[in-house]
């Protein structure tokens, strides 16, 4: 028995519910692409893997923050006009978008997001990111590709090279586009705010994104129905009266108010929703004042929310909302100096198409091995503004998870009772150098089994 069979049992285990792997009412699979083709995918794609490794480490060492992705932007704006796309920049301040137009066909549009994390990393690569990057105010702080963002815009770039390589095998158009700010959940819409589809771009008939996941290197997941969660980034100030450490007596301590705020949050989701209605209240920041005698005027908490609901959704907005005004107001705070509430990013969940997850994954299959192709995966608490961008238009999309982590990795944390080996957003966080191909061959043949010539004639998916 390989390794990658003993780990697959396990890594269904953790991977999938009990649920059978397609589920009942899930329409009939369609038929794999050729197997010339997806032997063509392959050979396309290990010929290039030396390149998309080295853009991979060179990406990752270069991490740029949301809405500040210019030397990423730049390097998939050059990467693209060399195979011919037509390429238009700066589209919601850093996105950019490519188009190659091959005859008659459907339009599949695939994302790439950019933009890395404040995380300071601790991987010990070789090619580890290492310097910080100058914020707006001067400050410096430490970043990182966490969350595997150098490797989406890799399996793109792999992606359009391969489908350049092969126009004789497809007919249609293919708009690859890298998007800036996915991390604060406001890029998707950034670009859809910047006329996206105002500028004369094909509109897409499908729509396609691939993430990284600490599953192993190898397995994928392309399931139907809700994926992730809907979020929500908010800001919450208290307003006090500032003074002295010494006379609190003469103050209303905003650093108080925010910690009581901050516990009777926990009970939004544990005393006022449903027990079964699934949803996360986080406080990551608490910013507020600066010396130690120092009681000050104002405490900023940083709020994220995820749901599954708009009703969830508005339940946990308004007791927030009742929290913040009860804690002032016992506080003794001025009706003109209540809370205030600033919505940041927002993104609704991610529902992946059934059908045409039932288009693509015979080909993926194909592509992966009979059993690696995941397509009954829980739904997430994590999120994505993915979706956003297609809203406008109710394009159907799926969005596929893309196995990183090394399987020997996998199965020790298996063992130790762990699910993953490292999780997104970690400093530890890293994408086996295995996984890059792999993305991008499976990047390459979701779209041809759509684009496919044998396969252009359907243009709706049924």
């Amino acid at each position: 028995m390989t390794l990658t069979q003993k780990l697959l049992p396990l890594a269904i285990s953790v991977l999938l519910s009990a649920a059978p792997l397609m589920a009942a009412d899930a329409p009939v699979a369609k038929e794999a692409i050729a197997a010339a083709l997806i032997s063509k995918v392959n050979s396309a794609v290990d010929a290039d893997t030396a390149r998309l490794t080295h853009i991979f480490k060179d990406l990752h060492q270069h991490p740029e923050l949301a809405f500040t992705e210019t030397r990423t932007a730049g390097i998939v704006s050059k990467e693209l006009k060399a195979l011919g796309f037509s390429v238009t920049e700066g589209i919601g301040k850093t996105g950019v978008v490519g188009v190659l137009k091959n005859g008659e066909g459907p339009t599949v549009w695939f994302r790439a997001d950019m933009d890395s994390n404040a995380v300071r990393e601790t991987t010990g690569l070789p090619y580890a990111a290492k310097a910080k990057q100058k914020q707006a105010d001067g400050s410096e702080i430490d970043v990182m590709h966490a969350c595997g963002h150098d490797a989406h815009v890799t399996w793109m770039l792999g992606l359009a090279k391969t489908m350049a390589a092969l126009k004789s095998d497809w007919s249609g158009t293919l708009v690859v586009y890298a998007q800036p700010a996915e991390e604060v959940g406001l890029g998707a819409q950034a670009m859809v705010d910047d006329k996206l589809w105002e500028r004369g771009f094909p509109k897409p008939d499908f729509a396609f994104g691939t993430h990284t996941a600490p599953g192993p290197v190898g397995v994928i997941s392309s399931s139907p129905g809700v994926r992730m969660a809907g979020v929500d980034q908010l800001d919450i100030t208290f307003n006090g009266l500032g003074g002295h450490g010494s006379t609190p007596q003469m103050t209303i301590d905003p650093v108080v108010m925010a910690s009581q705020a901050v516990l009777a949050y926990q009970t939004i989701v544990s005393r006022n929703l449903d027990p079964q209605a699934a949803a996360v209240l986080s406080v990551g920041s608490i910013v507020t004042g600066r010396d130690n005698n120092v009681i000050p005027e104002t405490s900023v908490l940083k709020l994220n929310l995820r749901w599954f609901t708009p009703e969830v959704r508005t339940q946990m907005l308004k007791r927030i909302d009742e929290i913040n005004k009860g804690v002032a107001i016992a506080a003794g705070v001025s009706a003109e100096k209540m809370p205030t509430r600033v919505m940041k990013g927002n993104s609704g969940p991610l529902i992946n198409d059934k059908l045409l997850v039932s288009r693509i994954n015979p080909s993926l299959e194909a592509l992966m091995g009979k059993g690696k192709v995941i397509d009954h995966f829980p739904a997430v608490m994590g999120s994505e503004d993915f979706q956003e961008a297609f809203k406008p238009l109710n394009t159907p999309y799926v969005f596929m998870l893309v196995g990183v982590a090394p399987p020997a990795l996998f199965q020790e944390a298996q063992l130790m009772g762990r699910p993953f080996p490292y999780s997104n957003h970690n400093p530890d966080f890293f994408v086996d150098l295995a996984a890059i191909p792999i993305g991008a061959k499976v990047n390459s043949v979701a779209v041809l089994s759509i684009m496919a010539k044998q396969n252009t004639s359907k243009n709706t998916v049924n």
